[in-house]
């Protein structure tokens, strides 16, 4: 491969493995196994070290997971919390081991620790005078996410350490672990959901991550985490020479260690420990992956030192995939709550890791064209430690002439809809508003508080519903009698009238607010009052085209891509004449007047304390304002709220003037 292929092929690796970070780190939504993610890092790994030139500061390769969420107050971590590099055979590791004697200048035996590679997600313990005072997650290493109030939830996490006279409790001490769900648990957690109408977790890492990342602490209280202590961040108070002797100290104290770790001599000794432990996997009450190993000797550690990204005393040693052959009967599409047609291969039924596999994700059509699966196709599938299988790749060799190659249906399956793959995505979606698989979340937003405001119905309200066939589209709120509201459980004569007159008020419904409750792919209550604003009307809107659409400032391609086939679909047009047919009155929108604020482009980032966000945007509106979503050249000022995001950073680089909420109030007040 020549320096331009290197370029192209690394670029295109970054992109797709930036990508797979976010879905995995960030949204808790992997879409491809860890063994397929190795394999791109890797790639990207041997073309970096073949053109050292090409490398970039924003390469996967130089950082250690993805950025915190905006959700949660932002904490800096004293020392970085680093990745582990990989090794995944015995030769690997007996390089890894070969390196760190090099970098040591010794022929001997080096001793290190093996520990089970925990599947779940790292997190630091700030105890201050033996009191749990802070945990955050690890987030890009050098800061994460302040999830104290979460962790507390969890019992296995001391809220207090234990001292004693020979072993005093250290006055500052950074506990590094892992929380996770046992398998046990994470199978009664998945049963008990799929009772109450919930999707089940894809698999115990992302249960964990979820349920540590809720806002509300109740949440993850009632959900069954664990944790284990396997490293150390600052310490004031205490000292260790080796890993076995923290982890000692930790139990001491109260802190939880997985009892499963092992001191061991030399290479010879790492390979066996890990044999040992994968022939032991499928019988853990965890999930794992792996085994660490450590270099024992603290000392030894600080010289070996760390990369940017990991440490040279430490490697994962990754267990094997776990994978079995089998043959794909049928591919069959599910519909999920935003619309997204998932492909799933339908197996022939085969045993894999303890448990009998019938199904495996296939992700989306470009994936399935990717590997070249078909229906009747030899396929070998993979578990490699997720609960949900997928499928690694086909075996052509195997072929006969009668395989099918699989199309993405034209109609939703579910009801008959239209499918539309966007521009930029890989997802085909079913844009039918009104389609059953994406009802109760359509409803739950068509009655928020930013839409038709309609109070008290919330989510499970709305599951009775739907699960009893009283409403089959958004109109059909507007329908139901107070014998039925009454009927339903937990919903008292009371309750029933107060719902029904919450409906009936907000029949009247301004133009903006109606756009944003019908669900349009990227509208959002911003666009929303864009859209209402510039058209005035809904029947004007409903005939623009994209051209009309793209010309109006805050409008891109995609958006009206979206607005455009959105109204082309007869069975919205449908609802939204149902919807008026039940008394439903849009008020259309005036262009807002010229004043104070004419000419003057707003945006907001982070949390207001004195209104909402969507309050602030209304009242620089009235006053002859723009607000828009994004940071321009054309912004005026940033409004700085609590937690700000990346449009922060945007706003220096660009120098946009930057004000508090204070600022905004008494712009306001003119």
């Amino acid at each position: 491969m020549d320096i331009d292929g290197a370029r192209k092929r690394i670029e295109k690796l970054k992109e797709e493995i930036t990508f797979h970070n976010r879905q995995y780190y960030q949204l808790d939504s992997p879409t491809i196994t860890d063994a397929e993610y190795d394999r791109l890092m890797a790639e990207l790994i041997s073309l970096e070290e073949s053109y050292p030139e090409l490398v970039a500061e924003d390469s996967p390769t130089r950082r250690v997971g993805a950025p915190p969420l905006d959700k949660f107050e932002t904490v800096l971590h004293t020392e970085q919390m680093l990745s582990l590099s990989n090794v995944n055979s015995p030769e690997e590791f007996r390089e890894f081991n070969d390196r760190v004697k090099r970098l040591l200048k010794t022929d001997g035996d080096i001793e290190y620790v093996g520990e089970p590679k925990l599947d779940g997600l790292a997190v630091e313990l700030i105890y201050r005078d033996g009191v749990f005072a802070l945990g955050s997650t690890r987030g890009d290493g050098v800061s994460g996410e302040n999830v104290t109030v979460n962790l507390r939830t969890i019992k296995s996490i001391p809220l207090s350490l234990l001292g004693s006279e020979r072993n005093p409790v250290p006055s500052l001490l950074e506990v590094r672990g892992e929380v996770f769900i046992g398998v046990e648990d994470f199978r009664a957690l998945n049963s008990s959901r799929e009772e109450n109408g919930q999707p089940p977790f894809a698999n115990p890492r992302n249960a964990a991550a979820g349920s540590l990342r809720q806002l509300d602490s109740s949440i993850t209280a009632g959900r069954p985490l664990d944790f284990f202590c396997y490293g150390v961040g600052a310490v004031d108070g205490a000292s260790f020479n080796t890993q076995s002797d923290m982890l000692e100290a930790f139990k001491s104290w109260g802190l939880k260690v997985n009892d499963r770790y092992s001191l061991l001599t030399g290479a010879d000794d790492a390979i066996r420990y890990h044999v040992e432990m994968e022939a032991m996997r499928d019988s853990l009450p965890y999930e794992i992956d792996g085994v660490v190993i450590k270099v024992n000797d603290f000392s030894l550690q600080r010289r070996l030192g760390s990369t940017s990204s990991a440490p040279r005393w430490a490697a994962a040693y990754k267990f094997a995939p776990r994978t079995a052959e089998t043959k794909v009967l049928d591919i069959v599409v599910n519909v999920g709550r935003t619309g997204v047609l998932t492909p799933t291969a339908l197996l022939e039924p085969v045993r894999l890791s303890g448990v009998t596999v019938s199904r495996a994700s296939l992700h989306n059509q470009d994936e399935i064209e990717r590997k070249d699966i078909r229906v009747g196709d030899r396929v070998v599938v993979e578990r490699a430690g997720e609960v949900i299988p997928y499928v690694v790749r086909s075996m052509k060799e195997s072929r006969d002439g009668s395989e099918v190659q699989f199309k993405m249906p034209k109609a939703c399956p579910v009801c008959g809809g239209h499918v539309v793959k966007l521009e930029g995505e890989v997802a085909y979606r079913c844009i039918n508003a009104s389609c059953p698989a994406k009802l109760k979340e359509g409803l739950f937003h068509f009655a928020s508080k930013g839409t038709m405001d309609i109070d008290g119905l919330g989510i499970k309200l709305i599951g009775q519903l739907v699960d009893r066939g009283l409403v089959r589209n958004f109109s059909d709120l507007f329908r139901i009698t107070r014998e039925e509201w009454s009927g339903l459980e937990r919903m008292a004569d009371k309750s029933a009238d107060n719902i029904l007159e919450s409906i009936e008020s907000s029949k009247e419904v301004r133009l903006d607010r109606f756009i944003h409750a019908l669900g349009i792919r990227h509208v959002g209550a911003h666009l929303a009052s864009v859209l209402a604003y510039e058209f005035g009307e809904l029947a004007s809107l409903m005939r623009a085209d994209k051209d009309g659409l793209t010309a109006i400032e805050g409008i891109g391609e995609e958006v009206a891509q979206s607005v455009v086939e959105f109204f082309a679909e007869k069975k919205n047009l449908d609802l939204i004449e149902s919807l008026k047919n039940a008394g439903v009155v849009v008020k259309g929108s005036e262009k807002p007047k010229d004043g104070p604020l004419s000419g003057k482009r707003f945006v907001i980032t982070g949390t207001l304390d004195s209104m909402s966000r969507s309050e602030a945007e209304e009242r620089i509106t009235a006053l002859g304002g723009k607000s828009s979503s994004s940071v321009s050249k054309n912004t005026d000022y940033l409004v700085l709220g609590e937690n700000p995001g990346s449009k922060l950073d945007k706003a220096r680089e660009l120098g946009v003037e930057v004000i508090s909420e204070e600022d905004l109030i008494k712009i306001l007040e003119v």
